[in-house]
């Protein structure tokens, strides 16, 4: 299924070469300020425009097809679109013969029995984070937090002055890096969340793993936490509002937000569309053969992923909001 939420329900349509790709948002309180203005800012941040991304360029100009009157939601629900305009489909041609290394093109394949548009992705590719993106920005409105991503490490390098560097030589031997981003998010009360199945980081985590290419996620010290004593890894509480010494847990005990930052990291895969050749199976000859990919692709397409984050995270808060 392509919707997720109870209170605030989104749903992703579209595929990377389709005439469109839009969100529906279900949900929506009436009353909202909400222009095509208010989305330039963080469509604009999630734009291949920096060393590292892709060639492809898109003028991403949301239409807004409902749900909107007069600058402000009426409650009903909104619909947007993204029109593709740059597709360039016969790189893709090959790849049902020969699918990719790293990508969905086989499983979906026969997930869908040969039905799937393998065209720049399809429904699998990275440009469905702009429907993610769109619905962030709605869910800003109603999780009025403050939402801070940014990256933090590209090729295992924490430190930033090297990273260019990296991609360059990543892009020179044709092949990509893979990143972490790490997401702040404050002025969130206590209590939100659930025990169990809907914690805070449960929910979280499943808006973030749907992001195309992001191979974990981790809360406060995160896997540190296994190796540290409960002296160290405890967040002493220093106030009445619960505030902490430090914040070890990330913001959340036992499912719930505690009143301190929510804190979580995510970690992203290398592209996996490399022009460096590379062995796969060839479903028509029987045989393993060399494959070289073509097309537009990020070297490092975590570049463009802290707004996709902070989307995810807003589009969690403004369920448990409602």
């Amino acid at each position: 299924m392509n919707t997720f939420g109870n209170k605030f329900r989104v749903s992703v349509f579209g595929e990377s070469h389709a005439d469109v790709v839009g969100v529906l948002l279900d949900g929506v309180p009436a009353g909202l300020s909400l222009t095509v203005e208010d989305f330039k800012s963080d469509l604009d941040r999630r734009r291949a425009d920096v060393k590292g991304t892709t060639p492809r360029r898109e003028e991403d100009v949301p239409t807004i097809l409902s749900g909107v009157l007069e600058g402000y939601t009426t409650g009903a629900p909104v619909a947007i679109t993204f029109a593709n305009l740059e597709a360039h489909s016969e790189d893709y041609a090959s790849f049902r013969d020969c699918p990719r290394p790293g990508h969905a093109d086989f499983a979906a394949s026969r997930k869908f029995w040969d039905f799937n548009d393998l065209r720049g992705g399809g429904h699998f590719s990275g440009r469905m984070t702009l429907a993610l993106v769109a619905a962030g920005v709605v869910a800003k409105k109603i999780a009025d937090f403050s939402y801070a991503a940014r990256l933090v490490e590209v090729g295992g390098q924490s430190d930033s002055t090297s990273w260019d560097a990296a991609i360059s030589a990543a892009q020179k031997e044709g092949d990509s890096l893979g990143g972490v981003v790490e997401c702040v998010v404050g002025g969130v009360p206590v209590g939100l969340g659930e025990p169990f199945f809907d914690s805070v980081e449960a929910v979280i985590s499943h808006l973030v793993f749907s992001i195309p290419g992001v191979r974990g996620i981790e809360f406060g010290d995160g896997f540190k936490a296994s190796s540290m004593k409960g002296s160290q890894h405890n967040d002493p509480i220093m106030d009445a509002e619960g505030h902490t010494a430090k914040n070890g847990a990330g913001g959340v005990n036992g499912g719930l937000s505690n009143g301190n930052d929510i804190v979580f990291r995510v970690a992203f895969k290398p592209t996996s569309s490399i022009a460096k050749a590379q062995n796969t199976y060839n479903f028509v000859s029987g045989k393993i053969e060399t494959l070289t990919c073509k097309g537009r692709h990020d070297a490092c397409f975590a570049l463009r992923t802290p707004v996709v984050v902070e989307a995810c995270a807003a589009i969690a808060f403004a369920n448990f909001i409602l």
